[in-house]
């Protein structure tokens, strides 16, 4: 058995013609750039069978680390020097724009305001088809053996079904987003809580397969209020954390205040604090008031 050794392409032979030819290489250059752009040689590549690049420094303070590239070739035993090309190319430490991109892969969660309208493309993948998802998913089924996650096909008879739904794959990129983010259980909040939001009175669970993981915090004085959230999250505002007592109800304090008068019914013909009135009983009465 005989091996094969793999062979390289042989390198393209100095072709003396071309590499001498650095005057006219850099005429080619000034013919294309500024007046005063054309610096220094910095040397000269064979590209090909009689195909040499030569290359000039860049003087153009808004282009450095960029250097002009002249390419020259000749025929068959010819002496004639031919210009084929004449550009600006970056170098290794040229300063370069970043890569274009579209601008819907530009936006950022947060970026929409009020009155912005995003689009979405006609194959995002995170949608699909509503009618792909009217029958029962396996994959989506709950424990009832019903799929919350589809539109039944009821309504697509009717005509009042979505045009497109979540695809598996759409919500598959919801999941690790929030549990990954602010909403799961390694966030700050949630490693120094003391409590799961799985034990919290103020999570609704969620419909369809999400339910399982995921929630929605109602507590007004929780920082997650109003968003999604996983059950092993947590927060400082936990229904359970410390149950207050009910306040007891304090009665007002009752106050003693009965007393009586003495009233005369007729006047009496002793004088006040003699023995005669003090004895004659049935000429007073005693009324008691409070």
């Amino acid at each position: 058995m005989t091996t094969r050794t793999p062979t390289t392409a042989p390198s393209p032979a100095t072709d003396a013609v071309l590499i001498g030819a650095v005057d006219v290489a850099r005429a080619a250059a000034e013919e294309t750039a500024a007046p005063g752009q054309v610096g220094e040689h910095l040397g000269a590549d064979a590209e090909g069978e009689r195909l040499v690049t030569h290359r000039f420094a860049c003087l153009d303070p808004a282009y450095q680390g960029w250097h002009w590239a002249v390419t020259v070739a000749r025929v068959p035993r010819g002496r004639s020097v031919t210009v084929c090309d004449s550009v600006l190319l970056p170098g290794p430490a040229a300063l370069l724009a970043k890569a274009w991109v579209p601008w819907s892969r530009r936006l950022a969660p947060g970026d929409l305001g009020v009155g912005d309208l995003l689009p979405t493309d006609a194959d995002d993948d995170r949608l699909e088809p509503g009618y792909t998802a009217a029958g029962p998913d396996s994959r989506d089924e709950d424990a009832d053996g019903i799929d919350d996650d589809s539109d039944r096909v009821a309504v697509w008879e009717l005509g009042l079904g979505r045009p497109r739904v979540l695809s598996p794959l759409g919500r598959d990129d919801a999941v690790d987003r929030w549990y990954s983010g602010d909403s799961g259980p390694t966030a700050p909040v949630a490693e120094a809580a003391p409590a799961q939001c799985a034990t919290c009175g103020f999570v609704t669970p969620l419909a369809g397969s999400l339910r399982r993981v995921f929630g929605v915090c109602a507590n007004a004085y929780s920082p997650s209020d109003g968003r999604v959230v996983s059950y092993d999250h947590g927060c400082g505002a936990h229904s359970e954390l410390a149950v207050l007592p009910a306040p007891v109800e304090v009665t007002p304090p009752l106050v003693d205040e009965l007393g009586y008068d003495v009233i005369a019914v007729r006047p009496s013909d002793h004088p006040p604090g003699s023995v005669d009135d003090a004895a004659d009983t049935g000429d007073t009465e005693e009324l008691g008031h409070s």
